[in-house]
């Protein structure tokens, strides 16, 4: 073991019935780095975090702390690993929105039954101050943004004496500004001496922050390496397992839809919802793929979920193939022949208890009416067609759907749409969380159903996915329309223009 080293996991099997997840997995974290951790959805990042952590117990390997001289370390459970010194802080921020940041900060703590608050909230802004966070100690967090509520729950892990901080797509959720804050902090405490195990699916970030790559495939260590040795086109053959040529220009790989007809499949005007976003008019044509694009809090998500009617409608007009329809709920949208993927896939998306068969089937059953349900033959064999179209990895039709990748549900969730056959179907951040070769599939599922001539509108916060895919980007700033841009105006420079100044060059 290096002399450097806080973390080295030797030799780590886990399996799990029918699936090996973890095969002689080794893996070494120096103090003061940034190391990231990288693989498709499935590849056994999240199970070598649960067995670090001791979420899982593994079934043989060894684990070292701060070197071999004390022997190996068991971790039976988060609080072991917690007191060892090795904290977590995961996409979905387990802190209480209704306490102060500062009992979140010592929330756990458990000294004695009364509480001095003016000595808590002290010792509280003596650490965020520490750590460069500007935030009240007294503030509530749920007022705080999300980008803060990261940063308090690193600064608890960080207060907890931790020297291995393990980061599980902490920005997901954030926009570039929070971002460039939160790797801020991240540095900080790579001076400090922490090591950062960073796991997160955007490339760039990872050549931005980062000092070492390890990646994972198959349940299996590919290798480690230093950022500077491994380009990202590497990095992503690597993790698929095969050369990929810089995921390049996938439109051309794909036939676009020729029966033109350019009256829209659906139209709005003046449309606009309870959710703050001005009037908007819309409009998309039979195969055509277009996108809302614009920063985070633009505007992006609540345009489309106007249209699906799943926040309220207080004005416009709607026509669909040219006829006038009501939209103010979803169950109307759904019996127009519109489909919406959500953009929170755990909060809106999936029903974790129910299985991916049930999942499938969901959508297709409120159609159809809960008074006339499908035989379990038939909802097996819905389920199995969607499975092998989607390539959906899971070991059968009844396993739980929580039990899958991000990746799979993620599929699951667009099974579920696809299954109701819609002529308009809506993708808020579709990709968002999930590995490179599956946002690879999914845009080229995208491209393939609007060449059959389905609509598609699809979100992403990443603009070269939505140049990859899209013919027609209408842009959003401050929750309003401030431009349209088509053809050669699909560019990097164009769409930060328009947002930047409201109108391309």
């Amino acid at each position: 073991m290096q002399e450097d080293s806080v973390l080295e996991m030797r030799g780590v099997y886990k399996s799990f019935p029918g699936v090996r997840a973890l095969q002689g997995v080794d893996f070494t974290l120096r103090k003061g780095e940034i190391h990231a951790l990288m693989g498709e959805n499935g590849a056994g990042k999240s199970t070598l975090i649960k067995v670090l952590t001791g979420v899982y117990p593994k079934d043989s390997g060894e684990i070292y702390l701060r070197g071999r001289y004390a022997g190996a370390v068991q971790i039976h459970s988060p609080q072991q690993a917690q007191r060892a010194g090795i904290s977590t802080v995961y996409q979905e921020i387990s802190l209480c929105p209704n306490l102060s940041v500062a009992e979140n900060i010592f929330i756990a703590r458990g000294e004695g039954s009364t509480v001095n608050w003016k000595k808590m909230n002290q010792k509280a802004k003596q650490l965020l101050d520490s750590l460069g966070i500007a935030v009240s100690p007294t503030q509530q967090l749920a007022s705080c943004s999300i980008a803060v509520q990261q940063m308090v729950a690193i600064a608890r892990a960080v207060d907890m004496d931790c020297q291995v901080l393990i980061l599980d797509e902490p920005t997901s959720s954030l926009d570039e500004s929070e971002v460039e804050k939160l790797f801020g902090l991240m540095r900080h405490l790579k001076e400090r001496g922490v090591g950062i195990i960073f796991v997160t699916h955007f490339l760039d970030q990872v050549y931005e922050v980062c000092d070492r790559i390890t990646v994972l495939r198959d349940g299996r260590l590919v290798g480690e390496y230093p950022i500077a040795e491994l380009p990202r086109v590497k990095l992503v053959s690597k993790m698929l397992g095969k050369e990929l040529n810089d995921m390049a220009d996938i439109k051309n790989d794909i036939p676009v839809y020729t029966q033109k007809d350019d009256s829209p499949v659906y139209e709005a005007r003046g449309l606009c919802s309870s959710e703050g976003i001005a009037p908007f008019d819309f409009y998309i044509r039979k195969g055509e793929v277009n996108g809302f694009t614009g920063l985070l809090g633009s505007g992006r998500s609540e345009s489309v979920r106007a249209i699906f009617g799943a926040d309220h409608v207080t004005s416009g007009q709607v026509r669909v193939d040219g006829k006038a329809v009501k939209i103010t709920k979803p169950i109307e949208a759904m019996k127009a022949g519109i489909a919406y993927l959500p953009e929170d896939r755990k909060r809106d998306g999936i029903v974790g208890d129910l299985s991916v068969k049930d999942n499938i089937i969901l959508a297709l059953q409120v159609l159809t009416g809960f008074f006339k349900p499908f035989s379990k033959a038939k909802a097996t064999q819905f389920a199995e067609e969607y499975i092998k179209l989607l390539d959906i990895k899971t070991a059968s039709v009844d396993t739980p759907i929580k039990s899958l990748s991000g990746g799979n549900q993620q599929k699951v969730i667009l099974a579920r749409w696809l299954l109701t056959h819609p002529k308009y179907l809506i993708l808020d951040e579709p990709t968002r969380g999930i590995d490179v070769g599956t946002k690879i599939d999914i845009q080229k599922l995208v491209l393939k159903l609007a060449s059959e001539g389905m609509s598609v509108t699809f979100i992403s916060s990443e603009t070269d996915e939505m140049l990859r895919t899209c013919s027609r980007l209408l842009v959003m700033r401050d929750r309003k329309q401030v431009g349209e841009l088509t053809g050669d105006q699909l560019t990097q420079a164009h769409i930060m223009n328009t947002i930047a100044g409201g109108e391309a060059e």
